[in-house]
């Protein structure tokens, strides 16, 4: 009897999928992989009430000052698309290690830095190993949570803990900064880092996806990593120079290009980084476009809160910290309670709800004055803000990872985490411009609130168009049985 011929045939990628660790294990695998994340995404401010100490010690100018924060945060945009392809490619847990522990080696390096380029350089790849970290820590995550409450209450812990990492930016830089130094807003991260990577290397198992053949689309990731690279460093552009200088429309346009350049050639290729028919189901679409926009807002009104504090009400740089604790806390209460919720009611009515809420509160917060008490100026509206946010954000996280095939989960993480730092990036730009448009040339408090004021205003009304747009695009709530 002839054999059939196999020789044409293709083998098909399959998800290598560990066993689900027993529940003595599970919420082990979940605090892993959040204390990741929340290292990634603390690094983002933590180091902002640093900046006058570091800028003293090191001589930096003031545009140096401006790369602490941007030179992570380009690489951290950047790489993050490669970051969760090669988690799905490489091992998640892989990846996972060896984006901590390049994340860990760089902050020893910016903590001990005696000149302003060895800081500069160390932030580089404090963003690097980030974008290689993030993206595995929410897909080591669903594959060890089995589909279900449990993973749902588990996503809901990763979005909570996210979000406090960046809140807590302010409060942690605070405190390290008036009790020991500048430096140890980045060697705290060392013996955190060494702890989660003993831990990780102790108690995490592998999962990856197989085809006999482990191949990284390489045109594609160089397209894509230099694609959004160029568009966060014009972006960041906007700062100093305006939106319609040359120094930020040509990295602006340059970087666009270059994207288009990565569409076009993932429609080629054999094996995409980002197979474009990921953005066919409707929740992965939905809910990285609906991230972005709200990230636009939240990344801005940590910062507008922050200097508000600072620049106006004369609060010193622990104490804006403290009187962001609040809101911080409301956050994590929020992305808890959206779990619980999402059951009863579905994905999209939570999310609209929590969008709402958090429009609510940016609205209060434009209503700001220069003689403002900190109950109705920081607490009242920063709790709306941010409670609003924990619930309208942690459906959005769900949607986009658990809809798209198991052996796209990185990427799936990867474009969700791209789409939180590239639009809140964008946002905080587009509403920095606004704000110093209604800034007198010489800022007094007065004229700097009416500015930051704007900023929230026009926040809110992103916040609402975004409702608008969920309760037409994001999936309806699926039928049982």
């Amino acid at each position: 009897m002839p054999r059939p011929d196999t020789s044409k045939a293709t083998p098909t990628p399959t998800p290598s999928i560990p066993t689900a660790p027993p529940p003595s294990r599970l919420w082990l695998v979940v605090l892993i992989a959040c204390a990741g994340q929340f290292l990634v995404v603390l690094d983002v401010s933590v180091v902002n009430v640093a900046l006058p100490s570091m800028r003293t010690d090191l001589g930096l100018t003031a545009a140096g000052l401006q790369w602490v924060i941007n030179a992570y945060a380009i690489a951290f945009a950047g790489f993050m698309l490669l970051g969760g392809r090669a988690a799905d490619l490489f091992g998640r847990r892989r990846m996972f290690v060896v984006g901590l522990g390049l994340f860990t080696l760089a902050s020893v390096a910016g903590g001990l830095a005696q000149e302003g380029w060895q800081l500069l350089a160390a932030r580089a790849v404090q963003g690097l190993g980030a974008a290689v970290l993030s993206p595995s820590t929410l897909t080591l995550l669903t594959a060890a949570v089995p589909v279900g409450p449990a993973r749902t209450r588990a996503v809901g812990t990763w979005t909570a803990v996210g979000a406090a990492g960046g809140a807590a930016g302010g409060f942690v830089g605070g405190l390290l900064v008036d009790l020991l130094s500048w430096r140890w807003v980045l060697l705290i991260n060392v013996p955190i880092g060494a702890l989660v990577l003993l831990c990780a290397c102790l108690w995490l198992t592998e999962s990856r996806v197989t085809d006999g053949r482990a191949r990284l689309d390489l045109p594609g990731a160089i397209l894509v990593t230099g694609g959004l690279a160029t568009l966060a460093y014009g972006i960041v552009q906007t700062e100093e120079s305006g939106w319609t200088a040359p120094a930020t429309l040509t990295p602006l346009l340059a970087g666009a290009l270059v994207l288009a350049l990565f569409v076009w050639w993932e429609t080629r290729a054999t094996a995409p980084l980002m197979p474009l028919r990921i953005f066919r189901t409707r929740a992965v679409s939905a809910a990285n476009a609906t991230m972005a926009l709200c990230a636009s807002t939240t990344f801005g009104m940590w910062f507008f809160m922050t200097v508000y504090a600072q620049n106006v009400l004369g609060y010193t740089p622990l104490q804006a910290g403290l009187a962001l604790v609040p809101s911080s806390a409301s956050v994590i209460v929020g992305s808890k309670l959206s779990p619980r919720l999402l059951p009863r009611f579905g994905a999209r009515p939570i999310a609209v709800t929590g969008v709402l809420i958090a429009a609510a509160g940016f609205a209060w917060q434009s209503t700001m004055t220069p003689d403002g008490t900190y109950t109705t100026a920081i607490l009242i509206p920063g709790l709306l803000m941010m409670f609003g946010i924990g619930i309208g954000s942690t459906p959005l996280a769900i949607l986009a990872t658990t809809s798209a095939p198991p052996s796209e989960a990185g990427l799936a993480s990867g474009l969700i985490n791209t789409s939180r730092t590239m639009g809140g990036a964008l946002g905080l730009s587009i509403l920095s411009t606004v704000a110093a448009a209604w800034t007198t040339d010489t800022p007094t408090p007065a004229s700097l609130t009416a500015g930051y004021a704007a900023a929230f205003r026009v926040a809110a009304c992103v916040l609402v168009a975004t409702a608008a747009l969920m309760a037409v695009w994001l999936p309806g709530r699926e039928r049982k049985g």
